[in-house]
């Protein structure tokens, strides 16, 4: 792992609530975060066709853009009984001409699982990867998955995208079901960051 210098991260999002995730998980590290959009970045396209292919493109485009080492992350759900989709595309399911609706996009997937007349459990992950880049084109890549379920109908209210439909193994709530604070202990996103500031630390 190259060493981390300097006390402040350019985080290549444009997304208030996940920047703000990101400064509090790295706030014990001493490490202040910074936004893509309070640097006046565009969003680039993710053509990519997996998860650190669009986080790398995130990464470095804000890297290079800045001269200054940047994090980025990409995450979707895969369920195994339709190929793994949505995977990259878990949030492209969700758009519509007034935004994104994830009941839309929970719905859609369940309809593909009925389609395909894939038997039950339908075995399921969350998948997060996050991209450290640097200016000279070096980057480190740190992966995390939960294990689960798609489960359906739709459960809980608590969490966003397509927690009401995923329950993690071991546990009997969905994401959606569950408190943030023990969603945030054992999530996909969570098992990356542990990698992230792991690394972070021991520089």
């Amino acid at each position: 792992m190259r060493k981390f210098e300097g006390d402040t991260l350019l985080v290549a999002t444009h997304n208030a609530g996940k920047l703000k995730e990101i400064a509090d998980l790295l706030g014990d590290l001493g490490i202040s975060v910074i936004g893509a959009a309070e640097k006046g970045l565009p969003e680039p396209e993710e053509d990519g066709i997996t998860f650190v292919e669009n986080a790398r493109t995130k990464a470095h485009a804000a890297s290079k853009a800045t001269g200054l080492p940047a994090l980025s992350d990409d995450s979707g759900i895969e369920v195994d009984a339709i190929d793994r989709t949505p995977g990259v595309y878990t949030a492209d399911w969700a758009e519509t001409p007034d935004g994104r609706d994830f009941t839309l996009a929970m719905e859609k997937t369940h309809r593909r699982l009925l389609n395909v007349g894939a038997p039950q459990p339908w075995t399921a992950r969350f998948c997060c990867t996050f991209v450290l880049a640097w200016p000279d084109g070096h980057d480190e890549v740190f992966a995390g998955k939960a294990e689960g379920h798609f489960v359906w109908p739709m459960r809980g209210t608590n969490g966003h995208g397509y927690d009401p439909i995923f329950q993690p193994l071991e546990h009997d709530n969905t994401f959606g079901e569950m408190d943030p604070d023990l969603k945030n202990k054992i999530s996909h996103r969570a098992d990356a960051f542990h990698k992230l500031k792991a690394a972070l630390s021991n520089g």
